[in-house]
């Protein structure tokens, strides 16, 4: 399904000028921004939209069609366009598939039969994610994913080993740890009841510093997205559902042992929202992986510094073998 066959959705219009600004889109967030008119935002020249689910799922699908298949899959609170500044590099090679995970970005949350927001946790996002592959005939491809997209994606190579290829973990999720602060908010039930009415803007402005090293690289350009996807309609009731589901300390790490698959582990050494010792956590159970740290960069160094990272990550993907022996380096 193509960007222009995307359906008109009706809107929770905020009425025109300071108002709207104040409490519409920004600042307050009484208001909440329809898919429509994110669309019209935040729509790229390659967004393409697919049933998985019942919901319409925003993706792209970029580079060389018969080049290997690279999934991207983003993090909690983020889009498909967290990716952006590898892209000149990775769609020269492969064939590049980026998604908007539900509930974020163009997305938005899944709803059951009778419209209710369905509570996203790992049990439905391993549905999520095999019917997005199935739905874009991918049958193998290396993963690449970051935080909750890491997550994602070293679980799918625990479940599906003949499906992935190669596995890259940026700063991925999966091991038992304390939520962020600006995501732990959501387990207080006044602030789920609250939120999807009330969020002001600088929370979420305070959050997209945070997961920067240096929060002077954020333009304002990329908290103007993150604010606005945020104040989706649905997102917010979609996030309080799923936050108090965000249990760790269950999760089978140990069968990370069983991964084959070369892997990739990268990690901003200023990771206020996942510690850094998690990735040697992710080294020591994985038996082909490799480490790259980054000195200065934070939770989402792809974005944060692009260029930094394609010259680790160009040289992995383009290797016809891959280290037997693990080994970390810092840069």
């Amino acid at each position: 399904m193509t960007r222009a066959a995307l359906p008109r959705e009706a809107a929770l219009q905020a009425p025109p000028g300071a108002f709207t600004r104040w409490f519409g889109q920004g600042r307050v967030g009484f208001f909440s921004l329809s898919r429509a008119t994110l669309a019209r935002r935040y729509a790229l020249p390659a967004s393409r939209w697919v049933q998985v689910m019942g919901a319409l799922v925003h993706y792209t699908e970029e580079g060389v069609p018969e080049g290997e298949p690279l999934v991207l899959i983003h993090g909690f609170g983020a889009s498909l366009h967290t990716w952006e500044g590898l892209m000149p590099a990775l769609r020269q090679r492969y064939r590049v598939l980026r998604l908007d995970i539900a509930p974020f970005g163009l997305t938005g949350p899944l709803r059951d039969a009778r419209g209710r927001v369905v509570t996203m946790d790992i049990h439905v996002y391993r549905d999520f994610i095999d019917a997005f592959l199935a739905a874009v005939q991918v049958s193998r491809a290396t993963l690449i994913g970051n935080s909750l997209g890491g997550l994602i994606a070293w679980d799918l190579a625990v479940r599906r080993p003949s499906l992935v290829n190669r596995l890259v973990l940026i700063d991925a999720a999966g091991f038992p740890m304390q939520l962020p602060i600006y995501i732990d908010l959501f387990r207080h039930a006044l602030v789920r009841w609250s939120a999807p009415r009330l969020l002001p803007e600088w929370i979420i402005r305070a959050a997209t510093r945070d997961v920067y090293g240096d929060a002077s690289r954020v333009p304002e350009a990329t908290f103007r997205r993150y604010v606005d996807f945020f104040y989706a309609e649905g997102s917010r009731e979609a996030i309080g559902r799923m936050v108090p589901k965000l249990d760790f300390a269950d999760l089978a790490t140990d069968l990370l042992a069983g991964v084959r698959a070369p892997t990739l582990v990268l990690w901003g050494e200023r990771d206020r929202w996942i510690p850094p010792t998690h990735a040697d956590a992710f080294l020591a159970r994985l038996p082909n992986a490799t480490l790259r740290r980054y000195a200065g960069l934070g939770h989402i160094p792809m974005e944060e510094d692009p260029q930094r990272v394609a010259a680790d990550l160009l040289p992995f993907l383009d290797a016809a073998g891959v280290p037997s022996a693990t080994k970390e380096l810092t840069s």
